[in-house]
């Protein structure tokens, strides 16, 4: 089941939740799509003004840091785990608004992982010295989504 963090308002009197890991189910979906070869990891991602490190006091550094300053502390940590595992880091960029879809909503980075196979992503994601850092993550993100894409040709 999705972890939900604070509801982002979407319509008056609505909300709409948040997902900051994937569900159990969608791990096993994505395992049953058998993927062969490559795969990228699109993300998406919605900072905390000011990081939570409320789960992780182990990693929160001496004074109060922002959600993006928590984030580049993940990436850091986080790539040479990714290289290490045939992973890459593709594409990292400022978002912001969207242009076609809810005014309201907003994504502050957008990334591109490449992994080698949806095993190689799992045993990344597994991986103890990879999870070390992981709260990191956890205190920069208020909301994501992570969609796997695999390349399609492209059209004559």
């Amino acid at each position: 089941m999705p972890k939900p963090s604070r509801p982002m308002p979407c319509q008056p009197g609505e909300t709409m939740p948040t997902y900051l890991e994937p569900s159990w189910e969608a791990g096993r979906d994505l395992v049953r799509r058998g993927i062969p070869g490559e795969v990228v990891m699109l993300n998406l991602l919605r900072l905390r003004p000011v990081a939570d490190y409320a789960a992780t006091p182990e990693l929160a550094p001496g004074r109060p840091i922002s959600g993006a300053e928590a984030f580049e502390r993940y990436v850091a940590h986080t790539r040479p785990h990714l290289e290490a595992s045939g992973g890459s880091l593709l594409f990292l960029a400022e978002g912001g608004p969207l242009l076609i879809g809810p005014q309201t909503e907003r994504w502050d980075r957008v990334m591109l992982v490449r992994q080698r196979s949806v095993q190689d992503f799992i045993a990344f994601a597994g991986d103890p010295a990879y999870l070390a850092g992981l709260g990191h993550r956890t205190a920069a993100v208020a909301d994501s989504r992570l969609l796997p894409l695999v390349e399609s040709p492209l059209p004559a």
